[in-house]
C-alpha cells in the first residue's frame, strides 16, 4: 500500500509531441490544424470529411474555423453544405444565446457569400 506505482515526472512543453496519439491537442492548435485543412479543400467529399471531423469533437469550432469551412464551401460550389454549417453550430452550442452569437460573429461572412440560414428559408420548421 505505501508504494506509488504512478509516475510522478512531469513533463514539459519541450516533451510534447503532437503526433504522439496521447498528445492533448489545445484549442489553438485544434483552430490552426482545422483552418489549414478548410483552407485547403478542392472538392466537395474532402470539405464533408473536414466538417464531420471537425464536429465530432467535443467543442464547437471557431468562428474562424467556421470561415474557413465557408470559404472552402464556395470554392467548391458547395451552398448546401455551408447551410448545414449553421445547423452544425446550433446542434453543438449549448443555448439559443451561443448560437446567436456566433450567428453575430459569423454575419459578415454569411452576408459576404450570400448564405441564408435554414430558419430563414423554412421559418415554418423551426
Amino acid at each position: 500500500l505505501g508504494s506509488n506505482t504512478f509516475s510522478t515526472s512531469a513533463r514539459t512543453a519541450a516533451d510534447k509531441d503532437p503526433h504522439d496519439p496521447h498528445h492533448e491537442e489545445s484549442f489553438e492548435e485544434f483552430t490552426a490544424r482545422y483552418e489549414k485543412e478548410f483552407d485547403g479543400v478542392q472538392d466537395v467529399f474532402e470539405l464533408q470529411r473536414n466538417l464531420n471531423n471537425a464536429f465530432a469533437y467535443d467543442l464547437v469550432p471557431s468562428p474562424s474555423v467556421v470561415t474557413a469551412a465557408l470559404r472552402a464551401a464556395r470554392r467548391v460550389n458547395d451552398f448546401p453544405t455551408a447551410v448545414r454549417v449553421f445547423e452544425g453550430i446550433k446542434a453543438k452550442v449549448e443555448n439559443k444565446s451561443q448560437y446567436d452569437e456566433y450567428l453575430k460573429e459569423l454575419e459578415p461572412i454569411r452576408e459576404e457569400l450570400g448564405i441564408v440560414l435554414k430558419e430563414v428559408m423554412y421559418p415554418e420548421q423551426q
